[in-house]
């Protein structure tokens, strides 16, 4: 016989592979159910205030649009460089220019994420990235691989883009899209067991 599939504790509001490979990291077993929400940023509206509404407008909307009752996870992530907000690239163009913004420099990664049920539950991780000064020619190979498409800031810090970074402090996983230690603990709060307690006393 085989063995039965696990069971989902979860739903995940969101289509990123990454955001998947995380929580099949830490054994989290999920039903994938993306949504589409308005994602502009509101006037006067701070980064920390953006990433956390977002990731909470993605866990509601789950949860509507949900058939079944199981918890919605939704999770947002922003990188800030000199109070602004640095989104996704449009192009290959728009790709450099966020990257000419990052060299030498260091930003911060926002990473929110929201656990909603009948309660809601919502954390934040925080994460300093240094990037060591880029060439132009080192710029352009990496956007010409087409790995900083559709990645916030223009980079994959799991990806090539890790021969950039001179140095992180934070969550690694929080910069990938979906901190682990602030998701576990929101998934305890909601009475989730993350590690396999069969045969303990």
């Amino acid at each position: 016989m085989t063995p039965a599939e696990p069971l989902p504790q979860i739903i995940l509001a969101s289509a990123s592979p990454r955001r998947r490979a995380l929580l099949d990291q830490i054994e989290v077993h999920y039903i994938q159910q993306p949504v589409n929400i308005d994602e502009t940023i509101h006037d006067n509206e701070s980064p920390e205030a953006y990433v956390s509404r977002i990731a909470a407008e993605k866990s509601r909307i789950g949860r509507q649009l949900s058939s079944q009752t199981l918890p919605v996870l939704g999770a947002d992530t922003s990188v800030i460089l000199d109070g602004a907000i640095l989104g996704k690239p449009h192009d290959q163009a728009d790709a450099a220019a966020l990257l000419q913004q990052l060299s030498g420099r260091t930003h911060r990664v926002l990473s929110a994420v929201s656990l909603r049920s009948e309660q809601h539950w919502n954390k934040i991780s925080i994460t300093s990235v240094t990037f060591r000064s880029l060439s132009s020619a080192e710029i352009s190979a990496y956007c010409a691989c087409g790995e900083p498409m559709d990645k916030a800031g223009g980079y994959a810090i799991q990806g090539r883009a890790a021969q950039f970074i001179s140095q992180i402090d934070g969550s690694y996983s929080g910069v990938m899209g979906l901190p682990l230690f602030e998701t576990a603990a929101l998934l305890q709060q909601a009475g989730i067991t993350l590690l396999n307690q069969e045969g303990r006393s």
